[in-house]
């Protein structure tokens, strides 16, 4: 089993909140990042999103990026401006080692676990 299971997680979004018990069902304490305290670095989320095969946009909460005024960037625009503005990353991202899903929905994430 990989100990290495780290979820950007906001304690307040019920999705994250049901995609950290789900992996906590399968009996792995996951690494709980809270990602509004702790954003990642522009490097760790580039590298994350390789992991996801997603572009920047991919992950937009659109209604935050517009209220945050990043909704037009694109690239390392848009990923610099969402380490800035990590409510407008979308939400939970879970990692695992190499690997890495979007908990929407939050069972998406057991592929990779």
């Amino acid at each position: 089993m990989n100990m290495m299971v780290r979820i950007y997680h906001n304690p307040r979004c019920s999705k994250s909140r049901q995609t950290l018990a789900l992996i906590e069902e399968q009996g792995i304490t996951p690494d709980v990042i809270q990602y509004l305290d702790t954003p990642p670095t522009p490097q760790e989320l580039k590298e994350i999103l390789g992991m996801l095969g997603m572009a920047p946009e991919d992950i937009l909460r659109k209604k935050e990026a517009k209220e945050e005024g990043i909704a037009d960037l694109r690239g390392d625009d848009l990923i610099e401006a969402l380490c800035a503005h990590p409510r407008a990353i979308e939400r939970p991202i879970v990692v695992n080692g190499h690997k890495a899903a979007l908990g929407r929905p939050p069972e998406s994430v057991l592929e990779i676990l």
